[in-house]
């Protein structure tokens, strides 16, 4: 198999039962979905469908219930805890609703946290966040908190951090949930352009317009997925 095909995400049969006293919840039900490398593609789907739960599941921040799920070449349901974190760190870029920035740390202390949770040294961490930042348009908000910082602004700097270590994965849950329609169109335009860059991303979304703007989109209700 050639470079440019290659399989980062391999999800088959993926149940997620959760339970609620004695009733059993099947949020997730028999989904199956490959992603390849350089792939842009949303999940879309309405609130309550399940895609918040396959978001957890494809990140490593949840296990299934069964099925087999294989990320970037590892089988994730036979790694340990510890692999589990490491993977998170190096293999998934994750960018979230609501920033997930924390408080009291500046843009590039936010952004190089990846990197120093990796060993690398603080002195090139701070240069790699900066680097990226001033990619994405925020050099003069290099040293601004959250707090100093608009929603789309916040929103680079979460992209910023997503991207800080060239993870193979980009995971993105309604990153433009929070941002007003101006933002949201930076924000999908800086997701294009990273793809454009042969970054990997899959966005998951309520919101058909944005879904219409990726390269794929598959759409998951009551825990199915159909593809397109």
């Amino acid at each position: 198999m050639g470079k440019e095909s290659k399989c980062i995400i391999d999800a088959r049969n993926i149940v997620k039962i959760y339970q609620n006293g004695a009733e059993e919840l099947k949020v997730l039900d028999d989904v199956s979905v490959k992603v390849m490398k350089n792939d842009f593609i949303a999940i879309l789907g309405p609130s309550g469908s399940g895609k918040s739960t396959l978001m957890n599941v494809l990140g490593c921040l949840d296990l299934p219930t069964s099925g087999q799920y294989f990320l970037d070449g590892i089988d994730i349901l036979t790694a340990k805890e510890d692999q589990l974190a490491e993977i998170r760190n190096k293999k998934i870029g994750f960018v979230f609703q609501k920033f997930n920035l924390l408080p009291r740390l500046n843009a590039v202390q936010n952004v190089m946290l990846p990197l120093l949770y990796r060993g690398v040294e603080e002195e090139e961490a701070v240069r790699i966040a900066k680097e990226k930042l001033k990619m994405l348009g925020l050099g003069d908000r290099l040293n601004h908190r959250p707090n100093e910082l608009s929603g789309g602004q916040q929103q680079r700097v979460a992209i910023a951090r997503a991207i800080v270590g060239n993870p193979p994965l980009i995971l993105a849950d309604e990153p433009t949930g929070n941002l007003d329609s101006k933002s949201s169109m930076e924000a999908i335009k800086i997701f294009k352009e990273l793809n454009q860059a042969r970054n990997t991303i899959v966005l998951i979304t309520h919101d058909t317009e944005v879904a219409e703007q990726m390269k794929r989109v598959v759409y998951i209700k009551d825990g199915r997925l159909f593809q397109n």
